[in-house]
């Protein structure tokens, strides 16, 4: 394998951080205004800086052709994943909430398997996604007894609608630009929440941490991450980029006990570790089909 050049390595090390930083701003956000609000305010602006962009870059007429798999794509993708992930939230921290999001690659080798997508799933495979639920089991068992039950399967629609999201991206919108899809998905998104969130709006004006929280998680985590990551995958090819899934949950849950104090068990780090290590064996191919053509299972938190 060809060794990540200087620019590769400062592209992987930002997404790693840019996309593992969300949880945190998301329970900062939500302690104050509702999941949905959250949803509009990052949408519209990601949207705001994406759409133009796009529109000067990428022929959306194709995207917008196929305009049935791209609202089923921002509905599994955006709409309930993250409406979803800001109720959880509000119940479970920051950090439990990234290492359970670390299961997306399960659920994804799960879903190829049961569709035949997955060429040649054997041993190793199928030893990984039970090493991975069980990962999954001890990072639930340390707060199963204090955290609401409800936020557990709301982060369970998460992440089945984050390994959803790229199979459709893949088999379904393949050959279409990213960055186009990414933007209309996102306008879609804030114009379908536009009068949810209206009945939900705030009675008085946020505090300036939720507002920055906000922007952050619009301009930087959104924004910005997809056209870095878009850059990364120039760079070093779709595959090893999708490496940056397994390192995201554990900056996740650092932020979450550095900066919001929360508590990180030893059976959180145990489960972790096992879902780490069942996600790369569950997901792991041939060398014949380990080409950097194949669309990454990414998802933008």
């Amino acid at each position: 394998m060809v060794p990540m050049t200087r620019r590769g390595i400062v592209l992987f090390a930002s997404m790693s951080v840019i996309w593992g930083i969300p949880y945190l701003f998301i329970r900062i956000a939500v302690e104050e205004i509702s999941p949905s609000v959250l949803v509009l305010g990052r949408t519209a602006i990601a949207a705001a800086i994406l759409l133009p962009i796009a529109v000067l870059r990428v022929d959306l007429r194709p995207i917008l052709a196929r305009w049935r798999w791209v609202v089923a794509f921002t509905v599994v993708e955006i709409a309930v994943p993250w409406v979803m992930l800001g109720a959880a939230e509000q119940h479970i921290s920051s950090s439990l909430a990234g290492l359970l999001i670390s299961g997306v690659p399960l659920v994804g080798a799960a879903i190829a398997l049961a569709t035949r997508g997955a060429d040649r799933f054997g041993r190793a495979g199928l030893a990984g996604l039970l090493v991975g639920v069980a990962g999954v089991a001890a990072i639930v068992g340390g707060d199963l007894g204090t955290a609401d039950p409800v936020a557990f399967l709301e982060i369970a629609v998460v992440v089945v609608g984050y390994a959803v999201g790229p199979a459709i991206l893949a088999r379904r919108l393949g050959g279409l630009s990213s960055l186009g899809i990414m933007a209309v998905s996102l306008a879609l998104c804030a114009v379908v929440y536009i009068p949810i969130a209206a009945a939900q709006w705030p009675a008085t004006m946020p505090s300036t941490n939720v507002l920055g929280a906000v922007a952050i998680l619009a301009v930087i985590c959104t924004a910005a991450a997809f056209l870095v990551f878009a850059a990364l995958i120039d760079e070093i090819g779709p595959v090893r980029a999708t490496v940056i899934t397994y390192v995201n949950p554990g900056v996740a849950a650092v932020l979450g006990v550095v900066v919001l104090h929360e508590t990180f068990t030893a059976s959180m780090g145990i489960g972790f570790g096992l879902v780490i290590l069942g996600s790369v064996l569950a997901t792991r191919r041939p060398a014949a089909m380990e080409a950097d053509r194949q669309v990454p299972a990414e998802s933008v938190a």
